[in-house]
């Protein structure tokens, strides 16, 4: 192995970052005071402790001095208004502030500042308004002077009225920026009390005033300039919170404000300590903002054409280690890894150089339409590929065997440089901009660095994250050029096995689903058929979101609409899309012997010899080919519609009966035994969706099979199925609840009089309470008693 190289990327020393941290938890005001119920400060001192004499004179008298000025500049004609009364009014508490010099009085005359100011409306005189506010803070700036109580104390106390003070005095935002702006605010108390405040979305007035604030001091021109993202970390966080779970209902404006200061925010978190994010964010910002210092760009090119060389005659590249050895002395020669900053330049001028020659390769093609695709690929590949060697090599080695901090701290500055060559160039290449160079890099160094090795196993989950910053920086809606290998990406084999891997704990699978079912709803509308054939039964809620997607321009019908026609609604009548090939399945000679049951009812062995064909083992919970049954339920419901149609009918409890299609779904409830006829019965509310003929069709076989079960065991089942896709989270499918809803309320069906219902207080409390969410309460309660419900 190597000498470990030792490259200092962005690190902070940890026991420097301790002791800043112990001092700043010393510092007097610098942090805050979680226990605003007790005096701190001078409060917590004796009540007439006086000031140092001299100091307090001076300071008030300068004050009253400057208030009296302002006063006699009020035109006569507004002597009378009530700001200027105010203002004399607070002249007066000043005069006596002066003369009794005690902490309480201080805090008295704090207290009217603080709320005079907060009390200032735009409404009157502007002249008057802005010497109003002048006034107001003239005092609080003397009270906040380092002679007498001081900075932290003054600002502590500013904040706690701010905290403390009614809701019409505290949600005036352009009287809390004057005093931010000021710098009268202690910003880590305040941020926590308005994170706090605004109750995860509950108080309304909160949300609005931290939005204006957050846009104020952070977007519009960031106004002021000591106030950073740090400053609101709880308020900015709790914002992206609601705005995460407001489920398409937040605040107005709160998506774009949230847009807008995240990338900001993100950056935060990792800056105080060099964080991986800082560094990524660094290396994009580095990318186009440096200019190379003279004769590094030809070092550049000239070392990466060695590294090349060196790689690939170093027994065709299988013997690596001993070529990146030599390489690293051709680094230190040319004085690359003197500092950060060459190191950098370094791997930025390396990615353009290969991401140039690859571009010129492509354009071969372009020029020369004979020419092989894979030679000119090979072409590109050859820089590449030995480029991304080169970078794995350096991470694995950089720093101590036991150093992660500098390893990842590399790996993000690289990924960072490579995202932000990446994006100037699609900015500025537009429609002429290619994917496959950036692709290749990423793609590369992902396998390089999951590879079986000690070294990067200790490291794997960093680089897991490094890559996921990366991909959701270059995500379609910042980077659309580069979509098509983002998608390759995201979906590869590798990446997708290591999140599933580090997240056993954290399934984001329904939240994935729950953004394409509101973005993307007809993508599942078209693919429901493949998604429920390998959504494991006893996945409900999963299943259900997937079926309650409806197409966008579909407005659906209320389901517990009373009297509701189902067969007259317009809709019912579509077939739904489908791009599912759902009889792939079906082994040729059962596909033909169906084909030919259906328009013959022959062979007549056909149903017989039905269960034997769904079966596969005698295994308990894997008896049945569950892709076969959902297939044949499909397939049968599909033409059994068009058998209809064809007769010029439409389906409905009296059209599907009597017919080679009922025939087998009669057979299947009959013969199959219960874990069988459980996954049949399933298959069938899978098409239960919303307003189109396969939900027609398939609402109306499952309420046939219910009231035409020859045992109570069977229609037990089919009330099971239903149920347990009810009583889970919503939504629920539109077809699922109407049939539901017709089951329970229908007289023909007798579903209050079956035993099951009332095999025990609970189960029947169970029924009753999932009626009256269907039906409503005095309607539940009508059909119950009306079927003779107990």
């Amino acid at each position: 192995m190597p000498e470990q190289i030792r490259l200092k990327v962005g690190g902070v020393d940890p026991k420097q970052l301790a002791v800043y941290e112990e001092f700043a938890r010393n510092v007097p005001g610098f942090l805050p005071t979680n226990d605003l119920s007790q005096p701190t400060g001078f409060l917590a001192q004796p009540m007439k402790q006086a000031w140092a004499t001299d100091d307090v004179a001076q300071i008030y008298d300068k004050c009253i001095t400057e208030l009296e000025q302002h006063l006699h500049a009020i035109p006569p004609t507004l002597a009378m208004n009530p700001q200027a009364q105010a203002l004399r009014s607070l002249l007066e508490v000043v005069v006596l502030s002066r003369n009794s010099r005690d902490a309480i009085a201080a805090l008295g005359l704090l207290q009217k500042a603080v709320e005079g100011l907060l009390d200032a409306t735009s409404g009157a005189d502007a002249d008057l308004l802005l010497r109003y506010r002048e006034c107001h803070l003239l005092v609080l700036k003397a009270l906040q002077d380092g002679r007498a109580y001081g900075s932290p104390w003054c600002n502590k106390q500013i904040t706690r009225c701010l905290i403390e003070c009614r809701d019409e005095y505290k949600y005036n935002v352009e009287a809390v920026e004057l005093l931010i702006r000021n710098h009268l605010v202690n910003m880590q108390q305040y941020d926590l009390h308005l994170a706090q405040s605004m109750e995860n979305g509950l108080n309304y007035m909160a949300v609005a005033f931290a939005m204006q604030l957050v846009k104020i001091l952070l977007v519009d021109e960031r106004s002021v300039a000591h106030i950073t993202e740090a400053y609101l970390f709880h308020t900015i966080e709790t914002l992206m919170r609601i705005n995460a779970h407001s489920r398409g209902n937040a605040p107005e404006g709160l998506p774009q404000l949230m847009e807008v200061v995240r990338s900001n925010y993100e950056t935060m978190i990792d800056r105080a300590h060099g964080g991986p994010n800082f560094m990524m964010h660094s290396g994009i910002s580095q990318a186009s903002e440096y200019d190379d210092p003279p004769g590094l760009r030809e070092k550049a090119e000239y070392l990466l054409r060695e590294w090349v060389n060196l790689y690939h005659s170093a027994a065709a590249g299988r013997d690596s280690t001993k070529a990146f050895s030599a390489f690293v002395g051709q680094m230190h020669q040319q004085g690359i890894l003197k500092t950060d900053d060459l190191i950098t330049r370094f791997f930025h001028l390396c990615t353009e150089m290969c991401v140039e020659i690859s571009y010129r390769a492509q354009a071969e093609q372009q020029h020369n339409p004979a020419a092989n695709p894979t030679m000119i690929r090979a072409k590109c590949y050859h820089n590449l590929d030995v480029f991304v060697r080169l970078i794995a090599l350096l991470v694995k080695h950089s720093g101590e065997a036991t150093n992660t901090v500098t390893k990842i701290n590399l790996l993000n500055k690289v990924l960072g440089i490579v995202v932000g060559v990446l994006l100037q160039d699609h900015d500025v290449r537009q429609s002429e901009f290619q994917q496959l160079p950036y692709h290749r890099i990423f793609i590369m160094l992902l396998l390089e660095l999951n590879a079986p090795e000690h070294v990067l196993e200790t490291i794997n989950f960093q680089t897991l994250t490094a890559f996921c910053n990366t991909f959701h920086i270059l995500r379609p809606t910042k980077a659309p050029g580069f979509v098509y290998a983002w998608l390759e990406l995201i979906s590869h084999r590798i990446f997708i096995a290591r999140m599933l891997a580090h997240t056993p704990q954290q399934k984001g699978t329904l939240r994935v689903l729950l953004v394409l079912l509101h973005d993307f709803p007809e993508f599942l509308c078209d693919y429901h058929y493949g998604f429920c054939d390998v959504i494991p039964p006893n996945c409900i809620q999963l299943r259900n979101l997937i079926l309650s997607a409806f197409p966008r321009n579909m407005r659906l019908p209320d389901p517990f609409t009373p009297n509701l026609k189902v067969d007259m609604l317009s809709e019912i009548n579509v077939a739904p899309r489908i791009l599912t090939n759902f009889t792939g399945v079906m082994p040729p000679q059962f596909k033909k012997d169906l084909d030919s049951y259906l328009k013959t009812r022959s062979p007549v062995t056909f149903l017989s010899d039905l269960r034997s064909n769904l079966q596969v083992s005698n295994e308990p919970g894997n008896r049945y080919n569950l892709q076969l049954i959902n297939a044949l339920v499909l397939y049968v419901g599909t033409q059994a519609i068009a058998h209809i149609h064809n007769k010029g009918s439409t389906p409905s409890m009296s059209t599907i009966t009597h017919s080679a299609h009922m025939d087998i779904f009669q057979n299947l409830a009959v013969d199959l035994d219960t874990e069988g006829r459980y996954l049949f019965l399933n298959a069938i509310a899978n098409q239960l969706r919303y307003p189109n003929s396969h939900t027609h069709y398939f609402s109306c076989t499952m309420l046939y099979l219910f009231a035409e079960a020859n045992t109570e065991a069977i229609q037990e089942q089919i009330t099971r199925v239903l149920l347990e896709r009810l009583i889970v989270n919503r939504p629920h499918p539109w077809g699922l609840l109407i049939t539901f809803i017709e089951l329970i309320k229908n007289p023909a069906f007798k579903f209050w009089n079956h035993e099951f219902v009332h095999c025990a207080p609970e189960i029947e409390k169970l029924f009753q309470s999932v009626a009256q969410c269907c039906m409503g309460q005095k309607q539940a309660q009508q059909v119950m008693e009306g079927t003779g419900a107990s």
